[in-house]
């Protein structure tokens, strides 16, 4: 199959239905622009703030677009091929994820802005809404394992092929190197532009450019960090715990700031790769409908595996948490919200052809940072030359982590407000213990697990992810039907993630029993997996029991807006 062309297919996918598929759902919401948006009508300058839709969504696209549409497709394509990848990315960003995104922005500028779980305590009442919030909890948990423990990997394993580089060059080394320098730069960013308010322009060419040297020089004190795979877990979750309680503009908003330029450079890398490099596909299209083990049938695996690629339950969090509070016109919700998922679509074509390339053999022991890390420094070097080859891939590996480190702190933050609503905890202490809370289940992991664990957190981290993309579009779906609205394109693709996600999980549970011996990793994983199943039960209950009693009664109402 030709690299190209294939590549071409699938953008020519996006790009129809984005304007055909994306504009009848947008229709669906009766977007108007004559409605004021929560942006303006409270517009306090912090969190309320009409922004323009070229920066919303670069903003919105570098918050959703993390390691998840990385990992997975690479993970997936090694144990099924890469048609069934490609399949389930094109597919499903189109019918589902995206829809998802959409309906979740879009519900959360209806409601003034409100967070999915309010939302959901709002149509299906107040102990609906506490499931939800303990559901996003467990979820986030599961990310901040998976993600840190393969970060943890990627820092002590490295490329094979470098190790015999001139000198005592240690690929895992520069990439640790280059990745703590770059959170280092972006402290630093955020304390100058706090202090010394520099404009936008100055900071960029100043810092953006820094940021790429950081590869550089990763390269040169390759052996200044060289730690085990367990001390580089507990201090990833450690930055963590810092990163959930520092001022956003100390961290947060720099750091993303930063690693939205790495990002736009990743994808430009990706398309010169497959449309310049030559390469042809090494993996096979399809490898087999069982791989065997605990999580190798590809139904349902296949699915929950590539996760974010197609659907992911965490951009609904992104959607409701902070860019539904920026946007300044309902026109622009469709290109922010189906626009912003279907590029991650393309992030994740990138990712599947990073491992497209490369022959079964040469993947032996790969973990998925690695991999991408490779492939995205090969792109590289066909503009700066094989001489570079070290600082290339220095890079593409430094640009994983820094999408997973988007990803951690983000999450740490967002479990941290979920304990301090749920407790009522509203000072600094409470931050701290809802921090500490959210955070020691992936400390425990870190002490216990060994290295390369993250196969056993990464299914149930995408099962988890997956199911909350359905709650959240069962929420969407009831305030639809209260609205009688057309609820199809949002009740089908919720059951079809739904029972796929129960099944899932529930083979989780089985298989995680059997292997359990003991309170050991097993036996944690199968304990979430079932009250992540009893949870999403509840609230599928809930939604049931109230639409049959609404109906029953005719309290239906026709939501002012959605006429």
């Amino acid at each position: 199959m030709n690299l190209a062309l294939l590549a071409l297919l699938f953008m020519t996918l996006l790009v129809v239905a984005y304007r055909l598929y994306g504009g009848w759902v947008a229709r669906q919401f009766a977007i108007d622009d004559t409605r004021a948006t929560p942006a303006n009508t409270v517009n306090d300058g912090v969190d309320f703030v009409p922004t323009r839709p070229f920066y919303l969504f670069a903003q919105h696209f570098s918050a959703i677009a993390a390691a998840g549409p990385i990992a997975g497709p690479i993970i997936a394509c090694q144990v099924f091929g890469w048609l069934p990848c490609l399949l389930w990315i094109g597919l499903g960003v189109v019918l589902i994820g995206a829809v998802h995104d959409f309906s979740s922005l879009a519900a959360s500028v209806r409601h003034e802005a409100k967070s999915i779980a309010e939302i959901t305590r709002e149509h299906l009442g107040n102990r609906a809404g506490i499931a939800m919030m303990g559901f996003i909890w467990i979820a986030l948990v599961y990310v901040i394992v998976a993600f840190a423990d393969i970060t943890a990997g990627s820092f002590v394993a490295g490329t094979e092929e470098l190790r015999g580089s001139a000198g005592a060059f240690n690929p895992g080394g520069a990439v640790a190197a280059a990745s703590v320098m770059y959170l280092l730069l972006s402290v630093v960013l955020g304390l100058v532009e706090r202090y010394l308010k520099p404009p936008l322009w100055l900071t960029t060419v100043i810092f953006v450019p820094a940021t790429f040297a950081l590869a550089w020089m990763g390269t040169h004190i390759s052996n200044l960090l060289v730690l085990d795979h367990r001390t580089w877990g507990l201090l990833i979750l450690a930055y963590c715990c810092v990163a959930s309680v520092v001022p956003v503009w100390a961290l947060l908003q720099p750091r993303g700031y930063l690693g939205g330029f790495i990002l736009y450079t990743a994808l430009a890398l990706g398309c010169v790769g497959i449309f310049f490099g030559g390469y042809t596909v090494q993996q096979p299209a399809f490898k087999t409908w069982n791989a065997g083990g605990m999580t190798g049938a590809l139904f349902p695996f296949l699915f929950v595996t590539i996760a974010c690629g197609a659907c992911s339950g965490f951009h609904g969090l992104v959607c409701s948490g902070t860019t539904s509070k920026q946007v300044d016109r309902e026109s622009h919700i469709k290109p922010i919200g189906y626009g912003a998922m279907l590029a991650e679509g393309f992030v994740a074509l990138i990712a599947l052809v990073t491992v497209m390339i490369v022959a079964t053999p040469a993947l032996q022991g790969k973990a998925p940072g690695t991999i991408y890390g490779n492939g995205i420094g090969e792109f590289l070097t066909l503009i700066i030359g094989r001489d570079n080859r070290a600082f290339a891939i220095t890079f593409g590996a430094m640009a994983f982590s820094t999408f997973v480190f988007d990803t951690l702190d983000v999450c740490t933050r967002l479990g941290r407000y979920i304990v301090q609503e749920l407790f009522n905890w509203r000072t600094r202490g409470g931050a701290i213990a809802g921090t500490l809370l959210t955070i020691a289940l992936p400390i425990y992991f870190a002490l216990i697990a060994p290295q390369g664990s993250w196969v056993k957190f990464w299914t149930l981290f995408g099962a988890s992810n997956q199911l909350l993309a359905a709650l959240t579009l069962l929420s969407i779906t009831v305030w639809l039907y209260q609205a009688r609205r057309r609820i199809a394109f949002t009740l089908l693709p919720m059951l079809f993630v739904l029972i796929l996600t129960f099944y899932a999980l529930a083979r989780l549970v089985v298989s995680n029993l059997r292997a359990s011996q003991g309170f050991d990793i097993e036996m944690v994983n199968a304990l979430a997996s079932a009250a992540l199943i009893l949870l999403a039960l509840y609230l599928v209950l809930t939604a049931v029991v109230k639409l049959r009693r609404e109906k029953r009664t005719g309290s239906l109402v026709v939501e002012e807006g959605l006429t």
